[in-house]
């Protein structure tokens, strides 16, 4: 256990010192990691966390050289007066007659009652031969006679001109020094002062400096999270331009791309970032808008193509029924070949006329929204489904009322109609196909189910994309457009609603979401 004045006292108050440096270190570590473990740290708590460590690190040194500075110049101060004041002592011994060891119990007072000699100095008269005797000045200025197991300590002291540290007892650390006497053969003298001061002096400076550390430590994290703060704020503009941009529906329709980030300086790094970035807001605004002309005008061109070939495909048809009902008798080869013009020209009609309505439905036109009934149109629908098709077993699964949506009645009857003639014209005869209709919290679910060869993955991804086709294991009839499922899609999202289809082998649902109207409506007959 060490005491107030000893060296060891002193070196573990700089021990403490260096370990409350560094245990301020960990605990600022551990507390922002504790409730962050597991997710990356944010860029102002790292730069926090640094600035803290370098301001620990630094005021762990400057302590620690400082400690240990005061303490080498305090020890080398008393040791200046230690050399004193056993100079003191040799003359005083060198001015008495040779005594000693004849009157071995005067000799601490030969060196002890001099003037100039301190409280707390040790003396000790060690004979070549003989016991040694030793003694102390008090806080009150007698002299007294020290233990015999002290007067050893004192002894042990060797005769090299250096002062030692050496620990006597109880009485604690002192600095002491050994001299041959000259005038008294084979005596040495030994004097010791305490340390007990400068420890005192070393232990109250390092925990000075603790204190001050700390506190330094406390006010810069405060003053550095908010220098920190603003500093990154031009960062987290960018972070919230950024958040706010990427909200934005910039995947079709005219993108008004307005958001900017605010810069204050250009000439830092954080203000250079803001900088490109509006740049490149810019850039990406400009590409949108290029895209969005770009895309209008193919709109247009096949609005305005798919309108201008109406007329010359009706003629042809027209045309081809008008000489083919001629009264005349044609050759054979010339009959087939008007009936292919006319089955070509009705082909290349449905593909003109779903041309046009999905550039419509891309311009938000050709949809007239009232109050629709769903489960009617399910039940027309399927009953069409089955006279084109007798030889699917058709089904209908739909509550006894009428489910009402908002949208446009001849559109959402397409998107129904379109569905199953999918699912007939890609599954083979006895395939049971079941339409569904439910409601689900606010939305209305239309399912179409068939037991069919499935899907196959690769193409699903662009099922609903235009011309694309199915794969040939569902597909029956070359003659499709793969516009069908297209139409759905710009059918459905128009009326704010979503279509997915899932399919594995012997099972395959589109599901249609519609929102559902608040409105009641008068219930219908039950299904058939």
């Amino acid at each position: 256990m060490t005491r107030p004045g000893d060296p060891g006292h002193a070196a573990a108050s700089r021990e403490a010192s260096a370990a409350v440096a560094a245990g301020a270190v960990g605990a600022v570590a551990d507390e922002a990691d504790a409730p962050h473990r597991g997710r990356p740290w944010t860029l102002r708590r790292r730069l926090l966390i640094i600035v803290a460590s370098l301001l620990v690190a630094v005021s762990a040194v400057v302590g620690l050289v400082s400690v240990a500075v005061f303490h080498s110049s305090s020890v080398a101060r008393l040791d200046a007066n230690l050399d004193s004041t056993i100079s003191r002592a040799n003359l005083a011994i060198s001015g008495q007659p040779p005594g000693f060891p004849g009157d071995p119990s005067a000799a601490p007072s030969l060196v002890l009652n001099i003037p100039g000699q301190e409280a707390g100095t040790l003396a000790a008269l060690v004979p070549a031969d003989g016991e040694t005797r030793a003694g102390y000045i008090t806080e009150g200025g007698r002299v007294l006679d020290l233990p015999a197991e002290l007067a050893e300590v004192l002894a042990g002291v060797p005769t090299d001109g250096e002062p030692h540290s050496i620990r006597v007892g109880e009485l604690g650390d002192y600095r002491a020094l050994a001299l041959e006497q000259t005038d008294w053969e084979g005596v040495r003298i030994v004097l010791a002062l305490p340390l007990a001061e400068v420890n005192a002096d070393s232990s109250q400076l390092a925990l000075t400096i603790t204190i001050v550390a700390l506190a330094g430590l406390v006010v810069a994290m405060g003053l550095g999270s908010v220098i920190v703060a603003r500093a990154l704020s031009p960062l987290e503009r960018v972070t919230a331009t950024a958040q706010r941009v990427s909200e934005l529906p910039l995947d079709r329709g005219d993108v008004a791309l307005a958001e900017r980030v605010d810069v204050d300086d250009d000439g830092t790094e954080v203000g250079r970032l803001g900088s490109a970035f509006n740049r490149m807001l810019g850039h990406v605004a400009s590409a949108l808008t290029a895209r969005e002309q770009s895309e209008q005008k193919v709109r247009r061109f096949v609005a305005d193509a798919s309108h201008e070939l109406r007329t010359p495909l009706a003629s042809i048809r027209g045309y081809a029924e008008l000489t083919r009902l001629h009264g005349g008798q044609l050759p054979d080869d010339v009959v087939h070949a008007l009936s292919r013009i006319e089955s070509e020209s009705l082909r290349m009609t449905g593909l003109v006329e779903d041309l046009l309505l999905l550039a419509r439905l891309d311009e938000g036109r050709e949809l007239v929204h009232g109050r629709v009934d769903l489960r009617a149109i399910v039940v027309d629908a399927v009953g069409d489904a089955q006279a084109a098709a007798p030889d699917h077993d058709w089904s209908v699964d739909a509550p006894d009322d009428a489910v009402e949506v908002s949208g446009d009645d001849a559109r959402l009857r397409q998107v129904l109609t379109n569905l199953l003639a999918n699912a007939w014209v890609h599954t083979p005869a006895g395939t049971e196909v079941v339409a569904r209709l439910g409601v689900v919290g606010d939305r209305v679910r239309l399912q179409v189910v068939d037991d069919g060869p499935g899907i196959d993955e690769t193409v699903r991804a662009t099922l609903f994309e235009r011309f694309a086709r199915g794969d040939a294991s569902r597909s029956r009839r070359a003659g499709s457009t793969g516009l069908g499922l297209a139409i759905v899609r710009a059918v459905v999202e128009a009326h704010h609603g979503t279509v997915e289809v899932e399919s594995e082998p012997g099972r395959t649902v589109f599901t249609v979401e519609l929102p559902l109207a608040t409105a009641p409506v008068a219930p219908s007959s039950p299904v058939e």
